[in-house]
């Protein structure tokens, strides 16, 4: 296990050189000047030109890659060009947002998306079925900026039931210790900033989870049909074993590898790019953190932001992973 790690940890060097070049590269084809972005409109030539050689922006390619390299490589993810503040510190305000969006949206989708999948597989064919899986090709169809946009125009401006952007009401007060707005109220018995919160991510956390819900409960209604026309499954029957030890203990146990993988793979997808989600509803997270450096043309906050991205995503799967071994303990790290 310990081998397996540490080669899958070495393993992410190249990928993440893979991903600096991929990054530094295609942010440097983006139309615009940073210089131009931060001075206006109105700045002369002169100006122009002496910010550019100020952000390096005038140097070659290779030298302003060795450098954002560099920087890496000793633990400074750099300055940003519109705030002038360190991106470090910057993300580690704004991770915790996104980390708890995604947390959120993906134990909705976790578990309505197995539960539907299971009671689909059960009752193949029936009623059920028809509507959760009729359901589940509109979730995966429809556009998250499109959703976003209607819940926002249902939920806020028909009914007025729920807040449309935003973590905390202003005049809520929160003592943070975690960032994590919904931990925090619970570790300091908040329960007035809990409701709060709880309904500021309500909408953005439901409108993430649709695609993943929508995926796992195929997934698992597809793996859930599968084990269940095995010889043991049959023979679990035949034996008068109850149906829900059947169904739970027995097939849902062992059709859960492939569920774990979607899973996996969509709460990395979701950690990286909830920048629809965060922009529609402001939430500030690293997506619309993202969204915004693009629009102002940081280049630094781009290239580091993905960086970061990449990581998690890699990690996640890496966790995602190691868990194949305590589900099914006949597989081998090799």
């Amino acid at each position: 296990m310990i081998k397996y790690i540490s080669r899958r940890l070495l393993m992410l060097i190249p990928v993440l050189i893979g991903v600096s070049i991929l990054a530094f590269s295609l942010i440097h084809l983006v139309p615009g000047d940073p210089a131009r972005s931060i001075l206006g409109e109105k700045a002369t030539k002169d100006q122009l030109e002496a910010l550019q050689e100020e952000l390096g922006l005038n140097d070659p390619y290779y030298v302003q890659y060795g450098r954002f390299l560099g920087d890496i490589l000793q633990g400074n993810l750099g300055e940003s060009i519109q705030s002038k503040e360190s991106i470090g510190v910057e993300l580690i305000q704004k991770l915790p947002a996104t980390i708890e969006l995604a947390v959120f949206a993906m134990l909705v989708a976790v578990i309505v998306g197995v539960i539907a999948g299971v009671i689909a597989a059960v009752k193949q064919y029936s009623w059920f079925d028809n509507m959760s899986m009729t359901a589940a090709l509109f979730g995966v169809s429809m556009p998250i900026f499109w959703l976003g946009l209607m819940m926002i125009w249902l939920f806020s401006v028909t009914f007025d039931i729920l807040p449309p952007s935003g973590r905390l009401t202003a005049g809520v007060e929160l003592h943070t210790i975690t960032n994590f707005y919904l931990i925090d109220s619970i570790l300091t018995g908040n329960w007035l900033a809990f409701k709060d919160s709880l309904s500021h991510i309500l909408m953005p956390g439901l409108a993430l989870a649709t695609i993943p819900m929508a995926i796992i409960a195929r997934m698992t209604r597809s793996s859930m049909l599968e084990v269940m026309r095995q010889d043991y499954i049959r023979t679990a029957n035949a034996k008068g074993l109850k149906k829900t030890i059947i169904i739970f203990q027995h097939a849902l146990k062992n059709a859960s590898l492939p569920v774990l993988t979607v899973i996996g793979l969509q709460f990395g997808l979701l950690l990286g790019g909830a920048v629809l989600t965060e922009t529609i509803f402001s939430w500030p997270g690293i997506g619309r953190y993202v969204y915004l450096a693009v629009l102002g043309r940081d280049y630094p906050v781009v290239q580091s932001t993905i960086l970061i991205i990449a990581i998690i995503f890699v990690l996640v799967n890496l966790i995602t992973d190691i868990l194949y071994k305590y589900l099914d303990p006949r597989i081998k790290f090799e």
